[in-house]
């Protein structure tokens, strides 16, 4: 369109104008500017790519949080059987995804509805995006480039205090722009989460708050009370149904683990699923995974017939443990599994639960909020037996072996002692336990708060890698701790030297594996 209007300003210019120049110029089968804005077009068009994009690839999830926090775990020796599951990094790509195709198309977005007035939801809209983007990026690295980012400047990071203290600004603001503007129908084409509902998004946008609050809940605890206690009390609400559950949609592809797990043969249940839902007897069980198609492998419990690999495991050929659990089939038919959770009902009630331990005002009941936690999810996932579930107070999670290793290779000892009942007579310590591991249970599908979780409370009580192959490299790892970050990528060392230098001192510690980020103090929890 602007080569057109140049060209007509030049025949103006010499004179030789025809009023029919416009209509003669145009190409009938082309999308003009005028068109695009139609029905908000020329900005919702990129919602898809923003919220697709949240999620990664194998190399950006299942072979990073999934097998840090235990959730899948590989039966490929990939480069050698010497990688990220084995504490030596090898990938290291999540950064790009979410800088190159959430944070800069977002600021596309909110560059051009700024143009025009009436375009401020979707403005805030792209925010909230930019949000979730870095509010998982950040899990990764520590400090980011978030307040800086798209201003023109060489990319100075910020601390993980000024970052969080962003977010919770920034949401200040999206929510009650959202929350002033929930008859506004413009984003319902756009929009395969909430179908358009902006107070749906305003109380994804809440929840988004309360998630943030406890994860700082240990290095800023007054901070963290103060938005916390925020999130229960405002009136945009908190996500509390699985019909409320914030969903990131598959865009009519297949899901991706499942790709991974059946096309790729890459990806199998983790032995530390197989020693918590088998020790506790879970009936979620036969959503997750399907049976090991080897009898043999599960020998040792063949009335519970799924066997999982250990994170960190040695391992031999790829073929040896391709008999091993995969993930439920029905995550390969795109017409089942159209879309995956982000945030979910299950997750707030545990939220709810911790909140309560700390002593939040409007949080309830540390016990109520655990058993709704638990049957909430139980409802997700169409299992049965949940008054049982939650009466058991005796059941352990079990030791593991693996059968296509020699004797102790890649086995352990469950170090998790806690049952599944409430005790209302526990102490904190305790309670906080039982209502981790059933979050960490709950949240599959989805291992980023997991692994925050596990970093941030030292629950549940997973094992550690068999083989260790950390080394002055990335950083040094004990065989009794766990990998704690990933590092800076190389392009921003190379591009962003004195940038990194910076985040390296705001990291608090040298830029390596092992160094905790400044919500993983280390510290008790109480």
């Amino acid at each position: 369109m602007k080569k057109y209007i140049y060209v007509l300003s030049m025949v103006l210019a010499l004179g030789a104008c025809t009023s029919d120049f416009e209509e003669t110029n145009t190409n009938p089968y082309e999308i003009s500017d005028e068109s695009l804005k139609q029905d908000f077009n020329n900005i919702g068009a990129f919602f898809p790519g923003l919220l697709s994009n949240l999620y990664g690839i194998q190399i950006d999830h299942n072979l990073t949080n999934d097998s840090f926090a235990r959730h899948l775990a590989t039966p490929t020796p990939f480069v050698g059987g010497v990688n990220n599951t084995t504490y030596y990094l090898r990938w290291n790509r999540y950064w790009s995804v979410q800088y190159n195709n959430v944070m800069a198309p977002a600021n596309q977005v909110i560059d051009i509805a700024s143009q025009e007035e009436g375009n401020e939801v979707f403005i805030e809209l792209a925010n909230l995006i930019k949000i979730l983007s870095m509010h998982r990026l950040t899990v990764y690295q520590g400090p980011i480039i978030y307040t800086e980012f798209g201003l023109g400047k060489t990319g100075e990071y910020d601390s993980e205090q000024v970052l969080y203290n962003a977010f919770f600004s920034d949401l200040d603001r999206i929510i009650g722009v959202l929350k002033a503007n929930t008859d506004f129908g413009g984003f319902s084409a756009f929009d395969a989460s909430y179908g358009g509902d902006i107070a749906a998004w305003a109380k994804m946008a809440n929840t988004l708050r309360l998630r943030l609050a406890i994860r700082i809940s240990k290095v800023d605890p007054a901070k963290a009370q103060a938005e916390g206690e925020k999130a229960l009390a405002d009136s945009a609400g908190l996500i509390l149904t699985n019909a409320e559950n914030f969903n990131i949609s598959n865009y009519g592809r297949k899901y991706h683990p499942a790709v991974i797990c059946f096309e790729w043969n890459d990806t199998r249940m983790s032995a530390s699923m197989e020693s918590i839902l088998g020790g506790y007897g879970d009936p979620r069980v036969s959503a997750f995974f399907d049976e090991a198609t080897d009898p043999a492998v599960v020998a040792d419990h063949p009335d519970w017939p799924y066997k999982g690999i250990r994170n960190g495991a040695t391992l031999g050929a790829k073929d040896d443990r391709l008999s091993y659990s995969t993930i439920d089939l029905s995550f390969n038919d795109p017409a089942v599994v159209t879309d995956r959770k982000m945030i979910s009902a299950d997750e707030v009630y545990f939220l709810m639960a911790e909140a309560a331990l700390r002593g939040w005002a409007g949080a309830g009941d540390a016990g109520a909020n655990y058993e709704m936690g638990v049957r909430t999810s139980f409802e997700l996932w169409g299992a049965g037996g949940v008054d049982d579930y939650l009466a058991d107070d005796t059941s352990i999670p079990w030791d593991y072996t693996d059968p296509k290793a020699d004797a102790g290779v890649n086995a352990f000892t469950n170090r998790i002692t806690n049952t599944i009942a409430w005790d209302e007579a526990a102490d904190n310590e305790t309670k906080l336990e039982k209502i981790i591991t059933q979050k960490w249970i709950a949240a599959y599908t989805d291992s980023m708060e997991p692994w925050v979780d596990h970093r941030r409370t030292d629950y549940p009580k997973l094992p550690f890698n068999y083989q260790n192959d950390s080394n002055s490299d990335w950083g040094v790892i004990a065989d009794d701790d766990f990998l704690r970050r990933m590092t800076f990528i190389d392009s921003e060392r190379t591009n962003n030297p004195e940038g990194v230098a910076d985040a390296t001192t705001k990291l608090g510690g040298p830029d390596e594996i092992g160094t905790r980020l400044w919500w993983d103090t280390g510290g008790p929890n109480f």
